[in-house]
């Protein structure tokens, strides 16, 4: 379905309106020094909003990435995109939208190519021991992401971006908000489609050239194109909020995705596309309704959500004369109910006591045209004690227990424990040090998959320790300057990997200890000479082992103090931001380590992916005209035309560029 047409009539039926966001300010950290009780001592990562709005084509993995100094594992545009946090796996970064978990409780994680950047208003990352502060289970941290109606507007405010990219990519994305009196409204629209069909060299394989007696004289590498890697995907957000009294607030958040991806072809294939069919189609659709009550001392949440999520993923062969065989079909429907209650005490101004709960019915049926299927029945719940003290003007601290149950299985309490020391008379230099246990729960596929699930399961639980400084300076009335960095180790027990089992197929075990420890580092400087000049420089390092530290499978079990697959022990990344009146220009640089593919850092051309580097480019001009304002932008990506892999056998574009025009109209105010 071409849903073109339908955008530019919206559009067209909307009127002209609005102002162009077109600053593309860098990411900056916040730390807490002082402000809501709960920040005190929280280690995090703020996103700015401009950052969140720079393109239609990015997703919030491509923001993190160069941005937050986590590692982002990618195959490709509109392929499977993780996170990782410290080392740890993806499974172990929980991901929340409006209070409601995002992450597939089938297989734990969350594919953060299927979140725009531009359908997100606030986004945050909580590090290490800090993420028990909004959720358990978070054994690297938490992402935090909510959409928010403007309660100031007054009238209508309307924004259209077009984007047009190579290989016959284009992102349209529609934004309409409307706010009178006490009502505001907020309605997001997204489409993205591709044939993604890149060209690439394919070092995975070489050709021969024959002489006139059939004898190899020559090889070389082919040139191919991306075979079977089309994509469509549609996003459509609502947010309504309603203030009926001045300590009230009513809230409404609807969130529908609907895609259809082929996967591509490995570098390794010999077969022709159509000889086979590889797709995966999901439609989810995410409803929250939530209530706020403040009034002091007391201050009341309530939330109740429903998610409803149908996945399918199809794999069939031609079986000849034009026939596709299907070997795989699988499909799997989920229905969620979400509720959740939290009341906050601040009877005095340094202290806060916050109770919580929250509870999750999950109904799961699978099927597979090869196994028979499962249907899982799971209630899973948290209730968390938060107590915020804030004793000297200097000194913070928070203490939080929580107690979460999957099924008919309790964790042992999680406690943390965060403390912060502020130095006021040196500016808003604050130390940080914090500690916590946390477990994180067996998915329903670890638990019930057919075959190979395993109930027997327990939770892997892990200790963590951080310890940080985080200032920010103002220098004259130029410049800002802030600093992040932080210290953390993190001992995780029974580690949860699928392994070949006796009957031959995996089955997921409770082995092994994981030690992550390392370094996190951020940096900013922001600096206004005049004369319509912003410069704007940020980076992150971050140095993060994450080794096996015991021997598992007995004394020959050569993974003991080797760096888990594909995870890279150094990364790096480095935004530059130079704005001068209407015009603005955008470098970014990420680099990540070597990634091994094996347990041994086995080191052959299949056991270790090269390091890589990757640059992007932007360039744009924003035009204010009295119908409407106006930004017309060109991106380069992969600037410096890298060659690098993700994962094995995935090949990845090379240089490839992108168009992009906005269009804010001016429109009318409420009478």
């Amino acid at each position: 379905m071409n849903l073109r047409p339908i955008f530019v009539a919206l559009l067209m039926a909307g009127g002209f309106i609005c102002r162009s966001q077109v600053s593309l300010r860098p990411v900056t950290s916040v730390a807490s020094s002082g402000g809501s009780a709960a920040r005190i001592a929280v280690h995090s990562t703020e996103f700015d909003s401009l950052a969140l709005r720079e393109s239609p084509s990015i997703s919030l993995a491509d923001v993190m990435a160069y941005n937050a100094g986590v590692f982002v594992k990618n195959h490709g545009r509109a392929s499977l995109s993780t996170v990782t946090f410290r080392g740890t796996s993806p499974s172990h970064t929980k991901v929340l939208w409006n209070g409601i978990s995002v992450n597939s409780p089938m297989v734990g994680m969350t594919d953060f190519s299927t979140i725009p950047s531009h359908l997100v208003d606030h986004a945050s990352l909580l590090h290490g021991s800090s993420s028990v502060v909004q959720a358990g289970g978070g054994l690297g941290g938490v992402v935090s992401l909510s959409l928010s109606a403007d309660p100031f507007l007054d009238g209508w405010r309307v924004n259209y971006i077009q984007g047009i990219g190579s290989y016959k990519t284009f992102d349209e994305f529609l934004r309409v908000d409307y706010g009178c009196g006490r009502w505001s409204s907020s309605t997001r629209a997204s489409v993205s489609t591709s044939d993604n069909d890149f060209p690439y060299i394919n070092y995975d394989k070489k050709e021969n050239i024959y002489d006139d007696n059939h004898q190899i004289i020559s090889q070389y590498y082919p040139k191919e194109r991306n075979r079977s890697g089309a994509w469509r995907d549609v996003h459509v957000l609502q947010d309504i909020e309603f203030f009926p009294a001045a300590s009230h607030r009513l809230a409404l958040n609807a969130w529908y995705y609907d895609s259809r991806r082929e996967l591509p072809m490995l570098t390794v294939d010999y077969a022709a596309p159509s000889d086979f069919e590889n797709v995966t189609m999901e439609r989810t659709a995410r409803v929250s309704a939530s209530w706020n009550h403040g009034s002091r001392p007391w201050n009341f949440e309530a939330r109740a959500g429903y998610v409803n999520s149908f996945m399918a993923y199809d794999y069939s062969i031609d079986a000849g004369a034009g026939i596709m065989s299907r070997l795989t079909a699988s499909r799997t429907r989920l229905n969620s109910l979400i509720g959740q209650v939290k009341a906050t005490w601040s009877a005095v101004s340094n202290l806060h006591v916050e109770l919580s709960w929250s509870g999750t019915c999950h109904w799961l049926h699978s099927s597979n045209i090869n196994s028979p299927g499962f249907d899982v029945k799971e209630l899973q719940t948290s209730a968390a004690l938060a107590v915020r003290w804030r004793p000297l003007t200097r000194v913070g601290t928070q203490l939080i227990i929580r107690e979460e149950s999957y099924g008919k299985n309790f964790t042992a309490p999680i406690p943390a424990l965060l403390a912060e020391y502020n130095f006021i008379d040196w500016g808003e230099l604050t130390l940080k040090a914090s500690v916590s246990r946390n477990y994180c729960h067996p998915t329903l596929n670890d638990l019930y998959f057919l075959p190979g699930g395993n109930p027997d399961l327990k939770s892997e639980r892990g200790f963590t320790y951080d310890a940080g400084v985080s200032g920010c300076w103002k220098v004259e009335e130029t410049a800002l300057v802030s600093l992040d960095a932080s210290w953390f180790d993190s001992r995780i027990d029974r580690w949860i990997q699928w392994l070949p089992s006796s009957r031959g197929f995996y089955s997921p075990r409770n082995v092994g200890r994981v030690h992550a420890y390392g370094i996190e580092s951020r940096a900013s400087v922001m600096i206004m000479p005049g004369r319509g000049w912003t410069l704007n420089l940020s980076g992150n390092f971050s140095w993060t082992p994450s080794v096996r530290s015991d021997r598992s499978f007995g004394y020959a079990d050569m993974s003991q103090g080797r760096q888990l697959p594909y995870t890279p022990r150094y990364s790096a990344s480095v935004v530059a931001d130079v704005k001068w009146h209407q015009w603005q220009m955008t470098y970014k640089w990420l680099h990540y380590s070597r990634r091994f593919t094996q347990t041994t850092e086995q080191i052959d051309p299949h056991g270790v992916l090269k390091p890589y580097y990757m640059s992007e480019l932007s360039l744009g001009r924003g035009f204010t005209f009295r119908p409407c304002d106006f930004m017309i932008k060109g991106v380069i990506h992969n600037l410096l035309n890298t060659r690098y892999k993700s994962e094995l056998a995935r090949p990845m574009p090379g240089i490839n560029f992108q168009l992009i025009v906005s269009v804010t109209p001016k429109f009318f105010r409420c009478g």
